[in-house]
């Protein structure tokens, strides 16, 4: 498998440390494809497909309300201690990213929309969350998965299965010529799930799609 990068391990680790994936987080996103690896038993092929990208942190509003329980410590203080600031939003209280200084790594949280894509609230991860239609299919019913980095990290990540149907499902939706780049890297990772899947796990792609 293909370790995890420095920047994004010692991130990871530190959410994981705190409780994030254990009270529900999950990591979706490009880090999490590159985590299919050992799932899948395939291997990325080289080049921009498995670059990294932003860490995306994705939790149910729902649950997050229902834990009754939070990471400790808060994310904050890791967050500040890796050189990470929140970035300003419209409503200062409603911060739901963070940005590395240097390195320019971006930590965002988000949360499945039904309807209105506003800024909600996550408690059991003490942060705020942009809410996103169609993210509800993607983190229901996550996998657990190691990044390597030091001794491992235990990670949560959507099934492999519904990343690639989601991907299809966004990059239908993208209009604007700015998205199209999105649109094509999204079809690509899809192509490469589907073909790998239809070999080994033709029966959870056909139930992901149905």
């Amino acid at each position: 498998m293909t370790p995890t990068d420095r920047v994004t391990g010692s991130v990871l680790s530190a959410m994981a440390g705190a409780g994030t994936f254990r009270l529900g987080g999950t990591l979706v996103g490009t880090n999490a494809f590159r985590l299919y690896e050992g799932e899948l038993g395939v291997r990325l092929p080289l080049g921009g497909m498995a670059n990294t990208g932003d860490i995306d942190i994705a939790q149910f509003e729902r649950l997050s309300l229902a834990l009754k329980d939070k990471v400790d410590p808060a994310l904050a203080d890791p967050f500040s201690a890796l050189k990470f600031d929140p970035v300003p939003d419209i409503d200062p209280s409603k911060t739901w990213r963070w940005a590395q200084g240097g390195s320019g790594q971006l930590v965002e949280f988000l949360t499945p929309a039904f309807g209105q894509e506003i800024v909600r609230e996550l408690p059991a991860l003490g942060e705020n969350a942009q809410a996103l239609n169609y993210l509800n299919y993607l983190v229901a019913d996550p996998i657990y998965a190691a990044a390597i980095y030091r001794s491992g990290i235990l990670v949560q990540v959507q099934r492999p299965e519904k990343f690639a149907v989601h991907k299809l499902i966004v990059a239908a939706r993208r209009r604007g010529s700015a998205d199209q780049l999105k649109a094509s890297k999204g079809r690509e990772r899809a192509a490469f799930l589907v073909e790998a899947m239809v070999e080994d796990r033709p029966d959870d792609l056909a139930t992901a799609y149905n």
